[in-house]
């Protein structure tokens, strides 16, 4: 069963009403006063524990169906407006409080809207049911309410802006994205001339709730902390270190002229927390690419390729994931056959996300605060088993993806997962069944093949099971059916307390070569993620000098620039933050009140 209420949590200088729901045996039916009041308010996503638990086990079947009646967690209000017409608010996950459904009139008329909450941590939406029925924002300053169906979500529509703002910019209009380059202008020039948003939610954002996010501490104290850092990672484990010229264009504290030491991390200039790390698979010690019965050979070409990596200290970065216009889509892929397919139109009973609308960029509100960004995954023609016994069940194990709470393809069992908690912890592991039940508490989640390293028996990280197997692997190749490629992959550590995100580009390897390069920096589980183009595997980082605004952005390989766009004046345009992109993408925020 599924309980839903909300929790107050207190922030300087602002309440954040904060939505909470768990898989449990009971119902809360009210909403937690903000400081001050003495009452409880009434929940307006209040639903009966049976009808709760009733939607949740219809969720677990398979049947043709829409992406909203998909949902395991959505819930309703519906109101009538003046003049009669219908209108009906889906909260598409109302602990996450992010994306909602605004449906008004019905038959000809119905019209369905794509909403995005612009501070889910800030502000509560629901809508009120009277005889003038408003769309009420909630915030521990008061409650607003606003009408958009009156003229406002027409004109933000038009607009043709991936997030439209409405409601005095405290919720989005979300509108499909275009790549064109007059939209990727239209929406460079909206960032530019929108963004910090001057005297609105921004600035209640900056002076409250992310007050000091950007505090500059004595240079000592920096340099101390990033020290700290590299110390916990160490240096991979290689035959030996030599001294490498990197493919970086960033400024690297304690190097000079991109002269990086095999293996060696080094602090990023003007980006705390984030490290870059070069090597070659051929350096790896051999204690680690000799232990038998693990990865393959490796090659002469992928022996002499150079990996690029940067680590990311986790206790400074929140991470999210969102779609691009077109992949992931929701399609089957052509590779299951027989037992794997079944007649629906999609995996999950569904071809479509509509009338979800995929922007396949950054929301503006986040842009302040973004550290980095890197490619997703594979998309949906590649993102299915061809063959082996995964291929046969489970419509063929169609990797699985969540954003803002949402389920738009289901996860999968026995799929290499990366996915961030409700908590703002990020894991990364093989999916199992038993993880369903962590599914309420899922912000966002991808899902990319089989493991490269896992735990193994004893818990200490081995080469992944199907390293060696292509057919069980599903590993794919390039375009000339090579196995050896370019690809990019990540992995998680610990160390020395730190949780730490690596996120590497190979480029020319193989599974078996990707696996030894994470063993060899101490990874506790890593997986693939895309492969065969610089786009594909992109990887970006943005430093910011202090008290100035705007970013500059950095690149793992400086060929991936090439990416990104400009504008007629020569401008550059950020791919994925100031641009829609057709491809997925993971991005990592500074943390509020971290440097």
């Amino acid at each position: 069963m599924f309980i839903n209420h909300f929790r107050v949590g207190v922030v300087p200088g602002v309440t954040a009403l904060l939505l909470t729901a768990a898989l449990t045996g009971a119902i809360s039916g009210a909403l937690t006063a903000p400081a001050g009041a003495t009452e409880p308010l009434p929940d307006p996503w209040y639903m009966p524990a049976t009808q709760r638990a009733a939607q949740f086990a219809g969720f677990q079947q398979t049947e043709r169906r829409s992406v909203i009646e998909f949902q395991p967690f959505r819930a309703e209000l519906s109101a009538t407006l003046p003049g009669g017409a219908p209108v009906r608010l889906t909260a598409l996950n109302p602990r996450v409080n992010s994306w909602f459904i605004l449906e008004t009139g019905a038959g000809n008329e119905a019209r369905a809207f794509h909403l995005e909450n612009a501070a889910p941590d800030v502000f509560v939406i629901s809508l009120s049911t009277g005889e003038a029925p408003a769309i009420e924002i909630t915030s521990g300053n008061g409650r607003s309410t606003c009408r958009p169906w009156e003229g406002e979500l027409q004109e933000a529509a038009r607009s043709g802006l991936p997030y439209a703002p409405i409601c005095d910019q405290q919720l989005y209009l979300r509108n499909r994205g275009s790549g064109s380059r007059s939209a990727r202008e239209s929406m460079a020039e909206f960032l530019r001339g929108y963004v910090p948003f001057g005297e609105s939610i921004i600035t209640l954002l900056k002076d409250t709730l992310y007050e000091d996010a950007y505090l500059q501490t004595s240079e000592a104290l920096d340099e101390a902390e990033a020290g700290a850092a590299v110390e916990a990672l160490g240096q991979a484990e290689l035959r030996s270190h030599p001294v490498m010229r990197s493919n970086l264009r960033v400024d690297l504290i304690g190097t000079e002229e991109g002269r990086m030491e095999a293996g060696s991390w080094y602090a990023v200039q003007d980006a705390p927390g984030v490290y870059a790390s070069v090597m070659q698979p051929g350096m790896v010690h051999p204690d680690i690419l000799n232990r038998r019965g693990e990865a393959n050979g490796l090659d002469g070409v992928e022996n002499n390729a150079d990996v690029h990596l940067f680590a990311f200290d986790l206790s400074r970065f929140e991470m999210g994931y969102e779609l691009g216009t077109d992949h992931p889509a929701v399609t089957w892929s052509p590779r299951p056959s027989g037992a794997g397919r079944s007649g629906l139109p999609g995996p999950d009973g569904f071809n479509t996300l509509q009338p979800l609308a995929m922007t396949g960029m950054l929301s503006p509100v986040m842009t302040d605060r973004v550290a980095a960004i890197f490619a997703g995954g594979f998309k949906r023609e590649h993102a299915a088993f061809r063959s082996g016994p995964m291929s046969q069940s489970n419509s063929g194990h169609h990797y699985g993806f969540m954003v803002q709470g949402v389920v738009l393809s289901r996860l999968q069992p026995g799929l290499a997962t990366l996915f961030t908690l409700d908590d703002g912890s990020i894991q990364m592991r093989t999916w199992q069944e038993a993880d369903n039940a962590l599914l309420p508490r899922i912000r966002f989640a991808r899902q990319n093949g089989v493991a490269l390293v896992e735990p193994g028996p004893d818990g200490a990280p081995v080469a992944g099971e199907h390293v060696r197997s292509w057919m069980l692997g599903n590993w794919s190749g390039s375009a000339e059916a090579q196995l050896r490629t370019l690809r990019a992959g990540a992995c998680i550590r610990q160390a020395d307390g730190r949780q730490f995100l690596l996120y590497g580009v190979f480029s020319s390897a193989t599974p078996s070569g990707m696996t030894r390069t994470f063993q060899s920096y101490g990874c506790d589980y890593a997986m693939l993620l895309d492969m065969n183009a610089l786009d594909l595997t992109y990887a970006a980082i943005y430093t910011r000098q202090p008290g100035e605004e705007g970013f500059q952005t950095f690149h793992l390989d400086r060929r991936m620039a090439e990416s990104d766009t400009r504008q007629r004046d020569g401008t550059m345009i950020a791919r994925f933050v100031e641009y829609s992109d057709s491809r997925d993408f993971i991005y990592l925020l500074r943390r509020q009140g971290r440097e």
